[in-house]
């Protein structure tokens, strides 16, 4: 019977962690719309997500575009359909690369500190001073961390469409000699306002995830150094898994809504 009461165990210990993060969700975030209003810790964590993320996000999207543009000419030559580029390339771009992208390559920085963060201030003691002061913990940490990114990461994730398309638009019409007209016309017959409306919307529900559990994983962290160690490292895991899992549900709701 032990492997067994081992996966019974396993099943008991998954379920009231996910509690446990469902309960810290629905406190931390609720409590955001809660006076006092914390306006000044919101603008801080929306200027370190969004503003201090500004670099590596163009980085990335600017080389996305530029090699996704390489890869389609490398499929479209094949059938004469090179003007096809520009606008395959930028429907990818606003419906799954940038959100996708985005939000993995915020969530390693920003997931991963927010982690460390509070894990660290949770080891220190710092967590419990706020309570004995009478500072909701969860309004002071948890509450505008959660909302900066779920604000930031939709303009990140239109700063990657723009760049990206600029990468592709670089590639494509000064290196492949694709006609500018063409690439523009494609681009606009192609993209809906309906695709950048659902990309933005998954950026913003990414952000959530990735907000959320490493501010959880911090938040709850037990075992000094070590502790925050795991909890960091769990927190971009489990973001990086659930922002791709929860991706495809995203996509199959919002597939038949951009069809109609």
């Amino acid at each position: 019977m032990n492997p067994v009461s081992a996966l019974g165990r396993s099943i008991i210990a998954w379920v009231e962690a996910l509690g446990g993060y469902l309960s810290f969700v629905a406190r931390g975030f609720g409590s955001g719309f809660l006076p006092p209003y914390r306006v000044r810790l919101l603008l801080k964590q929306m200027h370190f997500v969004g503003v201090q993320s500004l670099t590596i996000v163009m980085i990335t999207g600017l080389f996305t575009g530029m090699v996704f543009a390489i890869q389609a000419e490398i499929g479209f030559s094949q059938f004469g359909a090179n003007g096809l580029i520009g606008g395959i390339v930028a429907l990818s771009l606003t419906r799954e690369l940038s959100p996708v992208l985005t939000a993995l390559m915020v969530n390693g920085r920003v997931g991963s500190s927010m982690a460390a963060e509070l894990g660290t201030m949770r080891v220190t003691e710092q967590v419990d001073a706020l309570e004995s002061m009478a500072v909701d913990p969860l309004q002071y940490l948890v509450a505008p961390r959660v909302l900066a990114a779920m604000v930031m990461l939709p303009a990140l994730n239109m700063v990657f469409n723009l760049v990206g398309l600029g990468g592709c638009w670089f590639v494509a019409v000064k290196q492949l000699r694709v006609p500018e007209g063409g690439f523009w016309e494609r681009i606009w017959w192609f993209v809906d306002a309906d695709d950048i409306v659902g990309g933005c919307f998954k950026a913003a529900v990414f952000g959530f995830i990735l907000a959320s559990v490493g501010c959880y994983r911090g938040y709850t962290t037990r075992g000094g150094a070590e502790g925050v160690g795991r909890a960091t490292t769990s927190a971009v895991v489990i973001s990086g898994v659930l922002i791709l899992t929860s991706d495809y549900f995203l996509t199959r709701i919002l597939a038949p809504l951009s069809v109609g």
